[in-house]
């Protein structure tokens, strides 16, 4: 009876832990993954994460990551930085028609204030890519 009882409990724990994530949940996660990385100084990682970034000319990668660095200064200069990068409360909404995920992620920066932005994601051959 009592190994029943831990084969019980054993595959409840499995249950639970087999419960999946959905795929907003999935592409807000990469999301936030790929702006953490900016945040943190990569900006190489985040344009890495658009869709196509193994296929673009290499000049245009190159404005790619200068607009990013930009970007940073800009948020460097009116924000102090970023100090985190969230997965908002609205997690994310698909299009179906367009075959896209909407991540909703808040920005927190280092002089207290937060901006929510939405990341337009798509699913490409099971990794989620920025678009």
């Amino acid at each position: 009876m009592k190994h029943l009882l831990v084969i019980f409990v054993a595959l409840a724990a499995l249950a639970a832990c087999s419960q999946g994530t959905t795929p907003e949940e999935e592409a807000a996660k990469a999301a936030r993954a790929y702006y953490m990385r900016l945040a943190e100084g990569s900006p190489n990682d985040f344009v890495s994460g658009k869709v196509g970034a193994d296929s673009m000319p290499a000049d245009y990668r190159a404005q790619l990551l200068k607009a990013c660095e930009q970007y940073m200064a800009k948020l460097d200069a009116q924000h102090k930085g970023v100090r985190e990068v969230c997965v908002s409360e609205n997690v994310g909404r698909r299009d179906t028609a367009q075959h896209l995920t909407y991540a909703f992620l808040l920005l927190c920066f280092n002089d207290s204030t937060r901006e929510e932005i939405t990341v337009p994601m798509v699913e490409v051959e099971g990794v989620w890519k920025m678009r």
